[in-house]
């Protein structure tokens, strides 16, 4: 540090005898050393330019292996190697200014206890440290934090590397950078915090100096950057959709991570997101325990689902619970024959096909028997290799995007639709009703202007008086998040006998009891006409249309034109209609139910056997992939 003073001296007594002011020397000496270390500062850019046009890189790193620390390390030290990148080149600067700083303030000590020149600058003392002489040496940490706020301000929007740090990262870094100028502000003699005051405003000219002669613009991907960015930030909100998860699970689900990759040979994985989802796959689950040795490993992210119980009684279900974060690895690391799922949207979005293994046969089981096309996102069927339909419009749509978007060919299975097997013969059994009074079922979807938040009130005021039983079974999620509106509801209608406003969803015999259904666009249409051959009165709120470019395909969606044939489609302005609508469906009750049981049979594949058509499907698929293996053995 003597020899480093003793240099820096030299420097600064050159400036004073140009200048014969300290002040104005101080601020030259500090010019000098920027000039002096250009070399560096231009260096540090381009390597905070290679930092940042990496990113997405390392996003999408992130986003491969999330959860695989090891992976993820493995990966990004690959990346920088072939990149050339320094991670630590960033401290170089601050290394450099803490040690200039302490030589700064070796020499102003030097300078004043030899005196060797005049320590005033525009009638302001240089020698005085604040906290030693009190009154206007104050000024000195004021302006020193200014100038620190000033530059972190300037690096946060322009510094390429600091722009794209958090907001916790930014404003941390601001708090820090003040309060240390403030600090050196008041315990250091104010010819230092001149230095570090003219440091500072130096830094950030030379900020926008770098970055109009080594633009950023010039080298980094900024829409790639945000793309990765977005999807990444999916991801890390996965993990708070549900809450937090207690120790226990946390511990269950690494154990449980760990157990199913433990065992070879997988035939057969069915995933769920939660135990809503078992009903989707009950039927074909049944008939392959029934009738084959298969061991079926179910793969779940709720803690809670079901399938634990079902287990219990039956050996040759392997249940695992993996959260949604640990589900991309678990994925990412699949090593099955088959691979069963009701999601969506593989391989477009965190959750993608195995990078182990190419030939997993992927299936997609549908959780409704509407429209694949206007349903459900662009492309959202593109990576999976086989799809059971529900019935032929369907088939043909997924056809049809196949020829339109010149897609490879997908085996498309006539497959069904369990549930609706399950639903009709359960309804099958249940007992008639005992009184002759006509029960309508108000049963509103989720999406923006449903029925909830636009006519419901209407509805009611429109249909209260003529002799019906009216339920209104809201959606769960409305029940949800919107408590004190169904509360109020339930308030509003307390004294009227004939109106329910239900929120318990533990059982489905209020929606199989009723006569008629009154709903917008939800999807327990279907399921309810198609099992009970009874009409639905459609009020035609605006449609969600999830595929902007469903058109494309050139056919009608089923949810459009279906409408008219289980039912009748009121508009908005035509509520006051309803009560006399709902009498004349009502009154054709007889020749809805042979219409709708004939719609049913034509456009639902395998009424009452579809169970049995997926599961040898899937049975079929794996006794090729067991051929397979021992051919290539």
């Amino acid at each position: 540090m003597e020899i480093l003073s003793t240099a820096l001296g030299y420097v600064m007594n050159f400036c004073y005898k140009l200048l014969h002011d300290y002040g104005l020397a101080i601020i030259l000496f500090t010019l000098i050393s920027k000039i002096v270390l250009l070399p560096v500062s231009i260096w540090v850019q381009k390597n905070s330019i290679k930092m940042v046009k990496m990113q997405p890189d390392i996003n999408r790193i992130l986003i491969k292996h999330y959860g695989d620390k090891d992976e993820i390390a493995e990966e990004q030290s690959k990346l920088y190697k072939k990149e050339k990148y320094n991670p630590l080149a960033s401290l170089i600067p601050l290394i450099i200014q803490i040690i200039l700083l302490l030589g700064v303030v070796a020499v102003i000590k030097d300078g004043i206890n030899e005196g060797v020149a005049n320590m005033k600058f525009c009638g302001y003392d240089l020698t005085w440290i604040t906290t030693k002489q009190w009154g206007l040496s104050i000024i000195t940490p004021i302006i020193a934090g200014v100038s620190a706020w000033l530059l972190c301000v300037a690096q946060n929007a322009s510094n390429v590397l600091q722009a794209e740090q958090s907001k916790l990262n930014k404003y941390g870094m601001m708090i820090f950078s003040v309060g240390l100028s403030l600090y050196l502000g008041c315990f250091v003699y104010a010819g230092v915090a001149l230095y570090w005051t003219a440091s500072n405003i130096f830094a950030i000219l030379q900020l926008y100096l770098l970055n109009w002669a080594i633009n950023p613009k010039n080298y980094v991907d900024y829409e790639a950057l945000e793309e990765t960015k977005k999807e990444l930030a999916e991801i890390e909100a996965l993990g708070t959709k549900k809450g937090k998860r207690n120790k226990e699970d946390i511990k269950r689900e690494k154990a449980d991570y760990k157990k199913f990759f433990s065992v070879v040979n997988k035939h057969l994985v069915f995933y769920s997101e939660g135990s809503g989802f078992y009903k989707y796959f009950k039927g074909i689950i049944e008939y392959i325990l029934n009738n084959t040795n298969i061991t079926i490993h179910y793969v779940t992210s709720d803690p809670d689902d079901q399938i634990f119980r079902i287990a219990e009684k039956e050996s040759k279900i392997k249940p695992y619970y993996i959260g949604e974060k640990k589900l991309i690895t678990l994925m990412m690391k699949m090593d099955a024959d088959v691979v069963v799922m009701t999601m969506p949207d593989i391989e477009n979005y965190h959750i993608k096909r195995s990078y182990i293994r190419k030939d997993i046969n992927y299936v997609y089981v549908p959780h409704g028997m509407d429209s694949l096309n206007m349903t459900m996102r662009t492309g959202s069927m593109d990576h999976y290799d086989s799809v059971l339909c529900t019935g032929k419009i369907q088939k043909e749509e997924i056809e049809k995007t196949e020829e339109v978007y010149n897609l490879p060919k997908k085996e498309l299975v006539e497959w069904g639709y369990s549930l609706l097997d399950e639903m009709r013969e359960d309804y099958a059994k249940m007992p008639k009703k005992e009184n002759d009074i006509k029960s309508i079922l108000i049963a509103p979807s989720w999406q923006k202007d449903n029925i909830v938040d636009s006519c419901l009130e209407d509805i009611l005021d429109n249909l209260k008086g003529h002799g019906y039983k009216i339920t209104v079974r809201p959606h769960p999620q409305h029940v949800r998040h919107m408590p004190e509106k169904m509360e109020r509801l339930k308030e509003r209608y307390k004294d009227d006998t004939d109106i329910e406003i239900q929120t318990d969803f533990s059982s489905n015999s209020t929606v199989f009891e009723a006569d008629l259904m009154i709903t917008d666009w939800s999807g327990i249409a279907y399921e309810y006409a198609y099992t009970t051959c009874k009409p639905v009165l459609f009020i035609d709120t605006p449609m969600k249309i999830m595929n902007p470019e469903y058109k494309k395909i050139g056919i009608e969606p089923l949810n459009i034109w279906m409408r008219y044939e289980i039912g009748r489609v009121l508009k908005l302005d035509e509520i006051d209609k309803t009560a006399d609508t709902a009498a004349k469906m009502l009154a054709a009750s007889d020749t809805y139910k042979d219409s709708i049981d004939q719609f049913v049979k034509e456009y639902v594949y395998n009424l009452g056997s579809s169970a049995s058509v997926g599961a040898k499907y899937i049975i079929q698929e794996i006794q090729k992939a067991i051929k397979r293996h021992k051919e290539q053995e």
